[in-house]
């Protein structure tokens, strides 16, 4: 226990076939515990090196992890679990980062922050260090989504040096095992509202002869793939909100009859349509709310009071009334048109008049439905779990 509370500092590198750069970048850690007067400790999480990687590490004074789960975050996940230290910096072991500079981390860290992100784009991009399509397009789009989508104060989202306490980590609860690591980092910092701060920072290109392990398209995607997954409210619930607003809008302007913009006539067909958009934009919006409530249950997400508060009063109960109304709305619209049509003794029917009965008709019986279903599924996936 002493030796734990002594270790102020953890200095983790995950590792994959990094042999021509990895003592190099141990060094530089080493003189930089010396020169901050820190009492650290250097460790490289090896996901399955086998060109000596481990070795090199070992005889430069690290401390080698073995995590046989594939991975850019398994290898960090296992470095952390394994991390003595108060704090914890994490950066590439390929020498693209210097590790000589960790004071600035370090006296953030020791002010309070959670996390400490670098920021290359602040700093310097020294020629050759990141291939033109991540500086001008990759990195710059995805940092700009993640501070849109959760107003996140970080302008580097992808930056592999940083720093957190030990403590921030176990709260993030941290579960991706490959390159998206990197975002859910930072989005789950964001969502928890911890202490966030930057520093500006140096990326070099970096030491080895190898392709590097990142796949720019592949990657990419994981990344968008994640930061639109971790916000259904963008992802799912406004799209299908504006979806949903527009069919209805078109639907009540074609409910009383034709209508005529310059020389085109909108009718039945364009209701029909809107009633698509009616069902789609709420299928969307109900996805999105099972998805977030999924998500909360899992620990992706953290709770939100909104949610919870919302909660109270929409119960199983309020769902399947207001999808009894619905239903009786449509089956009201249904009986009028069958009257209508056994009037003409069950013969061909106007359908510029017909369908403007049974076309809202067959959405409130189609709606109502589906609210019945879906409040029932909510209070399945509301249920406590041991």
């Amino acid at each position: 226990m002493r030796e734990q509370e002594e270790i102020e500092l953890s200095i983790v590198m995950p590792c994959l076939n990094e042999a021509e750069t990895v003592g190099r970048c141990v060094e530089k850690a080493r003189d930089a515990l010396r020169d901050m007067n820190c009492v650290g400790e250097i460790i490289v999480a090896d996901n399955g090196s086998t060109d000596g990687s481990p070795e090199v590490a070992a005889r430069g004074g690290a401390l080698v992890i073995r995590v046989p789960a594939v991975g850019y975050g398994s290898a960090l996940l296992g470095g952390i679990e394994a991390a003595r230290g108060r704090y914890i910096i994490m950066g590439d072991a390929d020498d693209s980062y210097d590790f000589g500079d960790l004071a600035q981390f370090l006296e953030r860290l020791r002010a309070g922050f959670d996390l400490v992100m670098g920021n290359r784009f602040a700093g310097e991009i020294e020629r050759g260090a990141m291939p033109p399509l991540h500086k001008y397009l990759g990195n710059p789009v995805l940092s700009s989504l993640g501070r849109l989508l959760f107003r996140s104060p970080c302008g580097d989202f992808h930056c592999g040096l940083r720093g957190f306490s030990k403590d921030a980590a176990l709260r993030m609860d941290l579960r991706t095992t490959g390159m998206e690591f990197a975002s859910e980092m930072v989005v789950k910092a964001t969502l928890a509202r911890m202490k966030i701060a930057e520093v500006p920072i140096i990326l070099s290109p970096d030491g080895r002869s190898r392709r590097p392990h990142l796949r720019s398209w592949r990657d990419g995607w994981r990344h968008l793939r994640f930061l639109l997954l971790f916000s259904p409210r963008w992802l799912f619930v406004i799209p299908g909100g504006l979806l949903m607003l527009a069919g209805a809008t078109i639907g009540l302007w074609l409910l009383p009859g034709p209508r005529t913009v310059g020389r085109v006539t909108f009718d039945v067909h364009t209701l029909v349509y809107s009633m698509a958009f009616v069902f789609a934009g709420f299928q969307a919006v109900l996805f999105g709310l099972l998805t977030k409530i999924f998500a909360i249950g899992e620990g992706l997400l953290p709770e939100d009071p909104r949610l919870t508060r919302a909660f109270r009063y929409i119960t199983l109960e309020v769902g399947i009334a207001v999808g009894m109304l619905l239903t009786l709305l449509g089956l009201a619209g249904t009986i009028y048109s069958t009257g209508a049509w056994g009037a003409r003794q069950f013969g061909p029917l106007d359908p510029s008049r017909s369908l403007r009965v049974v076309v809202p008709s067959v959405t409130f019986l189609t709606l109502g439905l589906q609210v019945i279903l879906s409040s029932f599924f909510l209070s399945v996936l509301g249920l406590k779990r041991r």
